[in-house]
């Protein structure tokens, strides 16, 4: 049985991660969320659920507004060839949610076989406080930037924090040729 929110509080709370959840209307893509941006203060986000030609998984998680080039991530992520979104199915066995509810606090239904590989964008990282659903799109949790890896890193996950939008691309720093 997948973690419910209350599951999740719990766990955040055991792990000294203080979090603030606002309820609201249940949304299911960035463009209804609009008015929450306004209400509630912090990086807003987006979050893809991919798999690689060889069945590896990631769940790739940046601001809202990214601009991320599928046809290019798979080199930036380690993936093998090409990746595709995972369908909804295979999001609700290993994550344990629905697609519209996709988020980085879902790796707490992913503890014990780590099938996925979290990819946070460092574009996003860069934020102070983060806004992501509690594994339902009708809340939103907001948490430190900090405090996300911490949680990621007690569901045993070492996640990567990579420039994998066009924005982090462009604020990363040269390197050298």
């Amino acid at each position: 049985m997948p973690a419910a929110r209350d599951d999740l509080l719990a766990f955040l709370s055991e792990h000294g991660i203080k979090v603030t959840t606002v309820d609201h209307d249940p949304v299911f893509t960035v463009a209804e969320s609009g008015d929450l941006h306004d209400r509630i203060p912090g990086g807003h986000t987006k979050n893809l659920f991919l798999k690689d030609k060889k069945g590896r998984l990631f769940l790739v998680v940046a601001l809202h507004d990214a601009e991320i080039d599928l046809k290019k991530i798979h080199q930036i992520i380690g993936a093998q060839g090409r990746v595709s979104f995972g369908n909804a199915d295979l999001l609700l066995e290993v994550l344990g949610v629905e697609p519209g509810s996709v988020t980085p606090f879902s790796l707490i239904n992913d503890r014990e076989a780590h099938r996925v590989t979290p990819v946070f964008d460092s574009a996003m990282m860069a934020h102070a406080r983060l806004n992501y659903h509690p594994l339902k799109n009708d809340a939103t949790t907001t948490i430190s930037a900090d405090d996300l890896l911490t949680f990621t890193r007690a569901c045993g996950h070492e996640v990567e924090v990579l420039a994998v939008s066009e924005q982090a691309k462009a604020s990363a720093p040269s390197q050298p040729g």
